[in-house]
């Protein structure tokens, strides 16, 4: 007589019951989140937002975006750290939305466990509704999914999208820009949340260092400098659109600052990006010097000390840096837009950082 029980979703890896502990663990930091126009509460089917709020606009226009963290979230993992890698979700998700102009509205997330620990998801979910705060947006709904035997026990992933609006007529982009203008870039918090793979593969593959290491030059242990929370520029951007004008914006995230500052420069115009108007942060030039990485696939991988920038006629600069001051924003002027040459390529990166 077999002595085999009948299969079970439990004996193939899924814990319903740890599921449902998170759920009700991450209700209190989802609740932080909520903006009036949110109806209902977690544990829906679909979040729910009252588009009847958006009759004050002459022409809606919804904005929406998804993204993730990359290879941050091992970083995470190694660490045993869970109550960050959501802020990051957030400021990917949100600060591509406020780009053209738009307000964030509301995002959800989808978390993959290997196995759920109550603790950890919650953490995660943590940190995500910290970032909406800040972004301004609310968290209406999201999803943790167990995948036993495709993740091990401690590996996860993260993902969002997000939803934000802007007016038609206040639109950003290329079509705002004019030569002349000048380009601010506001300081980014560190590594943020790309070029992961690269500063991995350089720091801790081939040089061996550990994350519980203080470095000296870092001021704090190599984990602590991996795992600062990418910064959150939403409201900063749309205080800088109430303030003054401003053209178009450009979310410094994979492919480096030219790269997607060129996103934004329309056809006949370039961008001159002054690189001794800043010294990037040590942890740029550590990556750089341990790994013998030159200047140019540095510059195309990370950001090099800038998160945002900000493209603002002349007559806009003095209010703009004192908008982000004010914010404590740090920002300088770090460029400007010139008629584009024939080599031109939309922005460029000129001369040699500070000292």
């Amino acid at each position: 007589m077999s002595t085999e029980t009948g299969a079970s979703y439990a004996a193939a890896g899924v814990d319903i019951e740890a599921g449902d502990r998170a759920v009700e663990l991450m209700k209190e930091w989802v609740k932080k989140t909520q903006r009036p126009e949110v109806l209902g509460g977690l544990g829906g089917f679909a979040g729910l937002f009252d588009a009847s709020a958006l009759k004050n606009y002459e022409r809606p226009l919804l904005a929406s975006a998804t993204d993730g963290v990359g290879t941050k979230v091992d970083i995470a993992r190694q660490m045993g750290v869970y109550d960050t890698i959501g802020h990051d979700l957030v400021a990917m998700v949100m600060d591509d939305i406020v780009v053209c102009g738009a307000e964030p509205l509301f995002m959800t997330d989808y978390i993959c466990v290997g196995k759920v620990h109550p603790e950890r998801v919650a953490a995660i979910v943590k940190g995500i509704a910290e970032g909406c705060v800040l972004a301004g947006c609310a968290l209406v709904g999201g999803e943790t999914a167990e995948h036993p035997g495709l993740l091990g026990a401690d590996d996860f992933d993260v993902a969002g999208a997000g939803t934000g609006v802007v007016e038609a007529d206040a639109l950003l982009g290329p079509d705002r820009i004019r030569e002349g203008d000048a380009v601010i870039a506001m300081a980014s918090s560190g590594l943020h949340s790309n070029g992961y793979s690269l500063v991995r593969h350089v720091l801790l593959e081939r040089a061996g260092m550990a994350l519980d290491a203080h470095v000296e030059e870092l001021g704090r242990t190599l984990g602590e400098e991996l795992l600062e929370p990418t910064k959150i520029y939403s409201l900063d951007c749309l205080a800088l659109m109430r303030t003054c004008e401003v053209h178009a914006f450009s979310h410094i995230t994979g492919g480096g600052l030219a790269a997607n500052l060129a996103r934004v420069i329309p056809d006949g115009l370039h961008a001159v990006i002054d690189r001794s108007t800043w010294t990037p942060d040590p942890i740029f030039s550590l990556v750089g010097r341990t790994g013998q990485v030159e200047r140019l696939e540095l510059e195309k991988t990370l950001n090099m000390g800038v998160g945002m920038m900000a493209v603002v006629p002349q007559e806009s600069v003095e209010v703009a840096l004192s908008t982000l001051a004010d914010r404590g924003v740090e920002s300088w002027v770090a460029g400007e837009i010139v008629a584009r040459g024939e080599h031109a390529t939309g922005a460029e990166l000129t001369g040699d950082y500070a000292a």
